[in-house]
């Protein structure tokens, strides 16, 4: 049993450390205590026989270690063990030097600018790896495959493409991810949170990514364009469908006839021929329609809308058919030959 005076010192030790970390977490950096203090810490947790004592003990893992600040910091690497918290919007960190820069977020603080192109950064290890971009140094590569990267992030979050490690998992569905952010931006479809909203128009997202995006509808930006035919899109998305004009792929196909589509919506709109299934409903008669762009035409019935006009003589249409029909009045044109078409009165002869 040590002695008493032995104990007490121990402690005072311990918390004399915990107000120094206290004091010194707002720099943030876990630097060594100074040399005094480990020397009188060693000597102190040092038993008579020479063995050092190790009494704090991680719960998780359960590695000893001889002062609280040490078992403190070794705690913040097990996933999970976050220990600064967000005031705003209820995000964790492991360390208030990355709280410290999320909070840049919410005050628009960007204080970090790059030199050669003037782009600010919330945070100096972001303009580092943002330099990269104008050096092209890729310091970090894939023992499998030789893939480089600019960040060890990007490498680790490589890494499990190769292994399928999904160590990140949602405390409420069990949903497993490979990255920690997005297991963050998945819990808000659980909880609703959209912290990031659009300074034009207001509208919130719940991740920033879709911010960035719905910006494009302001600012007009077309960031997306086709190789083959230069047009321009929004959304990658878009110039993804886009493509397959080109390609004529039709990844999607009906399971009940085998018809192919080039798009999903098409699938889904001829699939309700065989469910027989008219979701979308006229609120002035009742009629119901399996596509919405059909009952939008029918609509024009009751409102006497006419959308298409002949430009030689300015007659109108309701629909886009009566107007192709119209203008061959002024084309002359025939496509219908008079000796393919039967008597519409007995369907025997070919005369018209």
């Amino acid at each position: 049993e040590l002695p008493q005076q032995h104990v007490c010192k121990e402690e005072v030790l311990a918390d004399q450390q915990l107000c120094n970390q206290e004091r010194n977490s707002s720099l943030d950096q876990e630097d060594p205590e100074p040399p005094e203090i480990k020397e009188e810490q060693e000597e102190l947790c040092t038993s008579r026989e020479g063995e050092q004592l190790k009494p704090y003990s991680c719960i998780t893992c359960g590695k000893t270690f001889s002062d609280p600040s040490s078992l403190k910091r070794h705690m913040r690497t097990h996933p999970g063990e976050k220990l600064f918290t967000c005031q705003t919007c209820g995000n964790d960190f492991r360390t208030r030097k990355r709280l410290e820069s999320h909070l840049r977020i919410h005050k628009g603080e960007k204080p970090y600018s790059c030199k050669t192109c003037g782009k600010t950064f919330r945070s100096g290890g972001e303009l580092k790896k943002h330099t990269r971009i104008h050096t092209g140094e890729k310091p970090y590569s894939c023992n499998t495959c030789g893939k480089t990267f600019s960040e060890s992030g990007g490498l680790k979050r490589h890494i499990r493409t190769h292994t399928g490690e999904k160590p990140y998992s949602c405390k409420i569905c069990g949903k497993a991810f490979k990255h920690d952010s997005t297991v963050t931006a998945h819990m808000r479809i659980h909880t609703g949170e959209r912290p990031y909203s659009c300074q034009i128009c207001g509208k919130t997202f719940n991740k920033t990514s879709n911010l960035t995006v719905h910006m494009r509808i302001h600012t007009g930006e077309k960031a997306f364009s086709c190789k083959i035919c230069s047009k321009t899109f929004r959304y990658c998305g878009y110039l993804k469908k886009h493509a397959r004009t080109h390609t004529g792929e039709k990844p999607y196909s009906c399971n009940t006839c085998g018809k192919t589509f080039t798009f999903c919506s098409g699938l889904k709109m001829h699939a309700r021929i065989h469910t027989d299934e008219k979701p979308h409903s006229c609120n002035t008669c009742g009629k119901t329609f399996a596509n919405s762009s059909v009952l939008k035409i029918h609509m024009r019935i009751h409102t006497g809308e006419k959308a298409y006009s002949c430009k030689t003589c300015l007659k109108t249409f309701r629909y886009c058919g009566d107007l192709k029909k119209h203008t061959r009045i002024h084309t002359g044109e025939k496509p219908y030959s008079s000796f393919s078409i039967s008597c519409i009165c007995c369907f025997t002869c070919s005369a018209v």
